[in-house]
C-alpha cells in the first residue's frame, strides 16, 4: 500500500486554521481520501493532559510559571505521542494526516516568541521526530492584527460558552506574536519547496479553493513517487 500523505497547517491563532482543516477534511473524504485528522498539542489521552497545561491561562497560577525550555519540551512530548499513537500508523494505512501544528510551531512560538532560537527546537525536532517532516505544509499569515484579533475574540468566547480555558499565549504582549510572525516567514523563505504560504486576509470561501487547489495539485505527483 503506498504511504499516505502528511499535510500540516501553521499560522497565528486566528489564521483560520482550524476552519480549513475541517472543511479540506470533509472535501476530501467527499473525494474518496480516508482522512485522518489531530491537532498539536492534543489529540492523544497524554496530548489532552499536555495541552490542558500549556494552554490554560491558569497554569501558571497553580504550577508556577513554565519555563521557556520546559514549555518546548512537553510540546515534543505531545508530538511524540501523536507521532507514534496516530501519525506513523495512519500513514501506513495510505491515510491522508491533516495535522493543526507541528515542529514549525515550535521554532516560531518557543524558538522564536520565548526567543530559544531555531537551532535548539530542530535538534529536538531531530531527537523526537526523526525524520518525520510534512509532505505539504500550509501556513496561513494573514496581517498580524487581524489575527490576534481574531484569536482573543474567539478564545473569549470560548472561555464564556465552553468554561475552558485556553488563553495563556493570547495574553502575551503583540511583541511576541511579531516575533513568531518573523520566524514563519524565515520558516517559509527556508523551507520553500514544503512550505505553502497564504498570505492574504481572503474570505472563508476563497482561501477554502486555494487550499484545495494546493492539494489536489501535491496529492498526484506524491502518489506518482517511487515506494
Amino acid at each position: 500500500m503506498p504511504r499516505g500523505y502528511f499535510i500540516t497547517f501553521e499560522g497565528l491563532d486566528g489564521s483560520g486554521k482550524t476552519t480549513q482543516i475541517r472543511r479540506l477534511a470533509t472535501t476530501l473524504e467527499a473525494e474518496g481520501h480516508t482522512v485522518v485528522t489531530l491537532r498539536n498539542p492534543g489529540g492523544t489521552a497524554l496530548g489532552d493532559r499536555i495541552r490542558s497545561i500549556l494552554l490554560d491561562s491558569k497554569s501558571e497560577a497553580a504550577l508556577g510559571p513554565i519555563a521557556p525550555a520546559a514549555e518546548m519540551a512537553l510540546m515534543f512530548a505531545d508530538r511524540a505521542q501523536s507521532i507514534a499513537e496516530i501519525v506513523l500508523p495512519a500513514l501506513a494505512a495510505g491515510s491522508i494526516v491533516l495535522c493543526d501544528r507541528y515542529t514549525d510551531s515550535s521554532e516560531a512560538y518557543q524558538g522564536g516568541g520565548r526567543q530559544l532560537g531555531s537551532a535548539r527546537v530542530l535538534a529536538l525536532h531531530n531527537a523526537v521526530c526523526g525524520s518525520l517532516q510534512p509532505d505539504l505544509t500550509l501556513l496561513l499569515l494573514p496581517p498580524l492584527e487581524a489575527s490576534l484579533i481574531r484569536a482573543r475574540r474567539r478564545n473569549h468566547r470560548h472561555t464564556q460558552t465552553q468554561g475552558t480555558d485556553e488563553n495563556r499565549f493570547e495574553r502575551e504582549p503583540d511583541e511576541f506574536y511579531h516575533r513568531i510572525y518573523d520566524a514563519y516567514a524565515r520558516i517559509a523563505e527556508r523551507d520553500a519547496a514544503r512550505v505553502v504560504t497564504i498570505a492574504h486576509d481572503h474570505g472563508i470561501e476563497e482561501i477554502q479553493q486555494i487550499i484545495h487547489h494546493i492539494v489536489t495539485q501535491k496529492i498526484p505527483a506524491h502518489n506518482q513517487q517511487p515506494c
